[in-house]
């Protein structure tokens, strides 16, 4: 069941996701699924900006994140926990050891996924944050990932990869072609989803995940079984709803 929020601004839609996020962080020891990309930048700086103003605490929050790379090192600049900590980690009060960011530069890439997926095995995520791709993934499960997924290895589609390229100096030889992310069923497990989406580059994908058929082509499509999701939008990204 989807809550739709339509905003006028990338600020607004920033603000409406943090509301959701300041319920949640009331429990007593929130768990939070954590994305990355431009979608979150905002949630993340008002998250860092209530810890600043009202002290909001983070000591008690675990959080687990969708996606990593594969092929570069976490010390790399584009790397998932480097961005984690830039964003957000090196600003609050989260303890290190209640960090998650899949590993992707093991020599085992399979082994680190099993190991990631039993880590969440007696976890129940509060609150998922997601963004969606032009395509409709979510995390890094590209059209054609099944509905049953768990974490997995993923092979990074042109259009992902064409997207990504920016972080890499448009060098697309420099972007990694796999990522390790949790699957769909990992995804749908949380009890609480808020999916961000701006642009009209995405409002094809966002049609597709609300209106649309579901089926893998759209993967974002699989939400239309989670009991509840918001997604917040600004008019671009809503334009054909």
């Amino acid at each position: 069941m989807f809550n739709i929020i339509i905003c006028q601004n990338y600020d607004e839609v920033s603000r409406e996701a943090f509301r959701i996020m300041k319920e949640t962080l009331k429990k007593e020891a929130p768990v939070l699924g954590l994305a990355t990309g431009s979608s979150p930048i905002g949630l993340y700086k008002k998250m860092i900006a209530d810890h600043n103003s009202e002290g909001t605490s983070y000591r008690n929050v675990r959080s687990w994140n969708l996606d990593e790379y594969i092929g570069i090192p976490r010390t790399h600049e584009q790397s998932y926990w480097t961005f984690m900590h830039e964003n957000l980690f090196d600003h609050i009060d989260i303890a290190e050891e209640n960090i998650h960011v899949p590993c992707g530069e093991g020599e085992d890439a399979e082994e680190e996924c099993r190991k990631y997926e039993e880590s969440l095995r007696d976890v129940v995520i509060d609150l998922q944050i997601l963004g969606i791709g032009a395509d409709g993934h979510i995390g890094f499960n590209e059209p054609g990932t099944p509905f049953d997924s768990v974490t997995h290895v993923a092979e990074l589609e042109e259009q992902t990869r064409r997207d990504n390229a920016r972080f890499f100096d448009d060098n697309m030889d420099l972007v990694p072609s796999k990522a390790i992310t949790m699957g769909l069923a990992t995804i749908m497990r949380a009890s609480k989803i808020v999916l961000i989406a701006t642009g009209e580059n995405k409002a094809d994908a966002v049609y597709g995940m609300i209106k649309g058929e579901k089926n893998t082509g759209c993967p974002a499509s699989i939400l239309q079984e989670h009991a509840d999701v918001t997604v917040v939008l600004d008019h671009a990204a809503a334009s054909r709803l």
